[in-house]
């Protein structure tokens, strides 16, 4: 990596918690704002710097897990996943309120007698439901923050996020100082950021104080209302220029650059985030990669710029974090406003991954992988000389894995019939080279494959 491609950790993780926030229904920059308010509030309480940069890291990575639950809050409550999670984020969970949240939200698609049956269904399964959903979100978002080297007192602080001062969080119910230090201060990060954004500062000390011995340890709040008293910091959230200033508190204190090994491994942990999103798409990222390494390896590209093409694959889907399972499950055909939300995730990709000066032109591949040749594609309708080797390769790999895997309206194809399919889209959507290249890629694997198993 040369030197004008350092990239810092806390660059990164900043940047790609971006789309954390999508799966969340988040306003831009929930993580980064309350990266912001968490730190202060160490610093508030004396924290030193390896834990300041521990507190830094479980608040910005506090939703990995999140796109895990989508497709089961879909299939839970018959709504927009994202919707739900968005108001979610406003509840204390007694409850009148949880029960006014399911009237507003639940199977709003659904006439009124099916929709009285879900919410009564569901209210009484309430605390089933939120100990599996919370379990599983906690989890696995603490796994993927282990895969992507960081500290144990990270990951615990990620599963402990739920977790409240009372002893009613989950999902393990822990109490007071049970609760790991880091999984309190996100916790209470997060709400304050939720309420200051909706209602402002008057409204954040109001919430967090009402809560103060039951969600939050009192001395934490303590610490946010010492800081909330100064209209300043206040400010400092609305800051256009937050994000450049959350990443030099981190680096000023630990400059972490990253080299291409790490990349490689942050690369493939939110692939697997991003795949969580919907059980229709295991693995689509992975596969994506070792395809477009395939045409690659058969086109004769360089040892680098493979290595920059399977990052560009395992993260060409990051935009679908902004779409509801909703629509991305849905077993028939999509309404116009249903493509209108599809067709907007190669640009939230673009967005993502164009907040990394290292990864603009990955950001490329994820904005034009729809687009094609003969200028039908989405979302800026490019043609031929406007769309790059990158993005072709990436394109071929991406529709040959979505036409050889289960999807929800329709089963798997064979490979035979899916290259059928693939060479009527030769020249009008797909590069005629690339397409080759595969059709070589998958006969040299299948004959190595078929001498391994004579062997």
């Amino acid at each position: 990596m040369s030197d004008r491609q350092i990239v810092h950790l806390a660059e990164l993780v900043s940047a790609l918690s971006y789309a954390l926030d999508l799966t969340e229904g988040q306003p831009v920059g929930h993580s980064v704002r309350a990266c912001w308010i968490g730190v202060h509030i160490g610093m508030e309480i004396g924290l030193d710097s390896e834990a300041l940069s521990d507190a830094y890291y479980t608040v910005l990575l506090k939703d990995m897990g999140c796109s895990s639950t989508a497709a089961r809050v879909c299939q839970l409550y018959l709504t927009n996943d994202i919707e739900m999670k968005r108001q979610a984020k406003f509840l204390d969970h007694s409850a009148p309120q949880f029960l006014r949240y399911l009237i507003a939200n639940a199977g709003m698609k659904q006439n009124l007698v099916e929709r009285f049956k879900l919410i009564i269904d569901t209210a009484l399964k309430t605390g089933e439901i939120s100990h599996e959903l919370t379990n599983t979100r906690c989890h696995r978002g603490a796994d993927i923050a282990r895969q992507m080297r960081f500290s144990e007192v990270v990951a615990q602080g990620i599963t402990d996020l739920d977790e409240h001062w009372n002893g009613a969080g989950l999902p393990a119910k822990k109490q007071g100082t049970a609760i790991s230090l880091m999984g309190r201060i996100a916790l209470l990060a997060q709400v304050t950021d939720v309420f200051f954004v909706s209602g402002g500062p008057a409204a954040a000390l109001a919430e967090i104080g009402r809560r103060a011995g039951t969600w939050f340890d009192p001395e934490l709040v303590a610490a946010m209302q010492r800081l909330g008293a100064d209209p300043a910091f206040w400010r400092s959230l609305a800051d256009p220029l937050l994000q450049q200033r959350v990443v030099a508190f981190e680096t000023v204190r630990h400059a972490r650059p990253i080299d291409d090994d790490y990349l490689d491994d942050i690369a493939a942990a939110f692939a697997e985030v991003i795949d969580a999103k919907t059980p229709y798409t295991s693995g689509h990222s992975d596969r994506v990669a070792l395809f477009s390494d395939m045409i690659a390896a058969e086109l004769e590209l360089g040892d680098e710029h493979r290595r920059h093409l399977r990052r560009a694959a395992l993260l060409h889907d990051i935009g679908k974090l902004g779409v509801s399972n909703s629509t991305l499950d849905k077993p028939g055909k999509l309404d116009d406003e249903e493509w209108a939300e599809i067709r907007r995730h190669p640009g939230l990709g673009e967005i993502i991954l164009g907040r990394v000066a290292a990864f603009r032109d990955l950001a490329e591949v994820a904005a034009a992988h729809h687009e094609r040749l003969d200028g039908a594609g989405y979302p800026r309708g490019l043609k031929a000389e406007a769309i790059g080797l990158d993005s072709r390769i990436v394109a071929v790999a991406d529709v040959f894995d979505a036409l050889t895997a289960d999807r929800p309206y329709r089963k798997a194809m064979t490979v035979e019939r899916a290259l059928g399919i693939v060479d009527e889209m030769v020249g009008s959507a797909l590069d005629p080279d690339c397409v080759l290249a595969l059709k070589r890629a998958l006969v040299a694997m299948n004959t190595a494959t078929e001498a391994s198993a004579a062997a």
